[in-house]
């Protein structure tokens, strides 16, 4: 009535393996998504970090030169007797050259666009990066009278 047939199946230790394997796998994965989320919060805080050391620089550069004017997106100032101008290049960055724009000083790298605007006695700088980061900067200017 019964018959001895050998049917191949998982012993125990095969199961244990198996379990073994697919642990180690989804903690390999929770480890590497852990460090991915770790990554990008560090290149934000980097951002942050690059945003206001520009600010700063930026604003020492304006609190020591005598503003000049306001046009086509650069500010125009005179520092130490020379005419400077300040403003995005046709490149990524933010830089200070001369009248003329020559010279090559950047500020800050990686600009989608940079727009100046002078309203009253303020200057309004908007910035927007590469990366979806969008800042202003508001700097009072007192014109020669």
């Amino acid at each position: 009535m019964f018959r001895n047939v050998k049917i191949r199946a998982f012993t125990l230790l095969e199961t244990l393996v198996a379990l073994l394997a697919l642990s180690g796998g989804f903690l390999v994965f929770q480890a590497m998504t852990q460090l991915l989320a770790s990554e990008l919060r560090q290149q934000q805080n980097n951002e942050q970090q690059e945003w206001l050391l520009f600010s700063e620089q930026l604003e020492n550069e304006l609190s020591r030169s005598r503003f000049d004017k306001v046009e086509n997106d650069k500010i125009y100032i005179r520092q130490d007797g020379k005419d400077l101008a300040l403003g995005k290049s046709r490149s990524d960055d933010f830089r200070k050259t001369d009248k003329s724009g020559r010279g090559y000083q950047p500020m800050i790298y990686g600009l989608k666009s940079a727009q100046i605007a002078q309203e009253g006695e303020f200057v309004r700088f908007h910035f927007i990066f590469e990366k979806g980061l969008e800042r202003e900067l508001v700097y009072r200017v007192q014109e020669e009278g």
